[in-house]
């Protein structure tokens, strides 16, 4: 049976603003000041869907959560009219404004950890919600995330939803931004690989001193446990503490994998050797085919040029001919040794073959390149059929979606116009032209 790797993107909400609410993302805390474009940043992301189907892949599309989340507003004492909740937020602790607000759910790789039914122990596709622990505005996210994963994957035939992790510093998940499946073919069992910041009980592993880890190793031992994942698929990784704390605040800021390629740093993980070792015995037993690792080394890349071009939250994707493409951001291009290594990569014998580039500036700028606004999930034509198809796209469904942004979505936001019930009740009809597209219940 054919299988393929679907990408759902994360369809940019229109509250989408910059207020530097993510500690540890040096991109989000750069520009928290700056005058965001909702609009231009959901056209951007559209135009990153319409490449992949333009290239015949299969790609799917997650609606953004109705923002501002005036219950968790109201739960925490800013009550009243709407104009009055706004009002008192703004003027009392305007970053609980701006959480409320935030756009982030757009970030799909955070969505979910996802177990493809090709590993897990019942031959079901696994879902658990991440739980965001580490971030409020972040963490508000769990159980819209889980509703509408439900509304999409909606058949019991094939899929298996989980509730979030308990919402405590010991399971601290991030999801799919620090999970990577490896495989010889997508129609082929994985090898997972789950990365992690710090232990929350065994206090003889490093831990970050500037930023948090955002991902503990009990949260992605959990998370294997409930997909039913086995030893012989599962490897765990600790992500290198000193680049947490300059900036790498997810795996997927320093690393990415497809298929039988892994493309990281040289000094994104611990124990580096000790951790290849691990992931190549591993693969021997499941394939027979070259895992290709590609390390980057600090004398060609510089970590500051890695975290601040993004070129580890690329996509790495397959084209129909077989061959690996990565899809980058612009930024790519404007530092000189991400540049040329870039450049230096397709001239060599490697698995990726071509460099594609695509502008996300706006989402870039809040600190979520491509990688970011995706989420990855591993279908058989069965499990595909089962999949809800308003959440599936083709260009009509792009041109629809690029019709009712510029229709409806607001040009500029900063937090002192979030304070505005005038831009409230633009974003509100926004909303729902977005609830009346994907028929949603608001």
């Amino acid at each position: 049976m054919k299988y393929v790797e679907v990408n759902f993107d994360g369809l940019v909400g229109p509250s989408h603003n910059y207020a530097g609410l993510s500690l540890g993302n040096i991109a989000s805390k750069q520009n928290a000041t700056a005058v965001s474009n909702p609009k231009l940043a959901a056209l951007q992301g559209l135009d990153k869907m319409q490449l992949l189907l333009d290239l015949g892949l299969t790609q799917g599309v997650i609606p953004p959560h109705i923002r501002p989340n005036l219950a968790q507003l109201n739960a925490l004492g800013f009550n009243g009219s709407v104009s009055q909740q706004l009002k008192k937020a703004y003027s009392i602790a305007p970053t609980i404004l701006a959480s409320c607000y935030s756009a982030s759910n757009m970030w799909t790789a955070n969505a979910a950890t996802v177990t493809s039914s090709l590993d897990a122990k019942d031959n079901k596709i696994h879902f658990t919600p991440a739980n965001l622990f580490s971030q409020f505005h972040r963490s508000i996210e769990s159980d819209d995330t889980a509703a509408l994963l439900q509304l999409i994957f909606n058949h019991e035939k094939y899929f298996v939803h989980h509730p979030h992790l308990p919402h405590h510093a010991y399971f601290a998940d991030e999801g799919a931004a620090n999970h990577t499946r490896l495989t010889e073919a997508y129609d082929q069992t994985g090898l997972n690989l789950f990365v992690y910041g710090c232990s929350a009980q065994n206090n003889q592993l490093a831990k970050p001193n500037k930023f948090p880890a955002r991902q503990t190793l009990e949260a992605c031992q959990a998370i294997a446990r409930i997909h039913q994942l086995s030893d012989d698929n599962t490897v765990f990784i600790q992500q290198n503490p000193d680049v947490i704390d300059q900036g790498v605040f997810h795996n997927d800021v320093i690393a990415v994998g497809n298929l039988n390629v892994l493309f990281y740093h040289e000094q994104a993980f611990c124990n580096t050797k000790q951790v290849l070792d691990e992931i190549n015995s591993k693969w021997a037993k499941l394939s027979t085919k070259k895992l290709h690792l590609i390390e980057v080394k600090n004398n060609d890349v510089t970590l500051n040029s890695a975290i601040n071009s993004y070129l580890f939250n690329t996509q790495l994707i397959q084209l129909n001919n077989g061959d690996t493409a990565m899809l980058a951001p612009t930024e790519c291009q404007s530092f000189t040794d991400v540049q040329y290594y870039l450049n230096q990569l397709q001239k060599k014998q490697t698995q990726i073959k071509q460099i594609l580039y695509k502008n996300l500036n706006q989402s870039m700028q809040n600190g979520g390149g491509p990688a970011c606004l995706r989420l990855r999930v591993n279908l058989s034509e069965a499990e595909l059929s089962a999949v809800n198809p308003h959440f599936l796209l083709t260009h009509k469904k792009i041109d629809q979606l690029k019709a009712l942004v510029n229709e409806y979505y607001p040009t500029h936001l900063n937090l002192q116009t979030l304070s505005s019930f005038e831009t409230y009740q633009h974003i509100q009809q926004a909303n729902q032209a977005i609830s009346r597209y994907f028929g949603l219940n608001t």
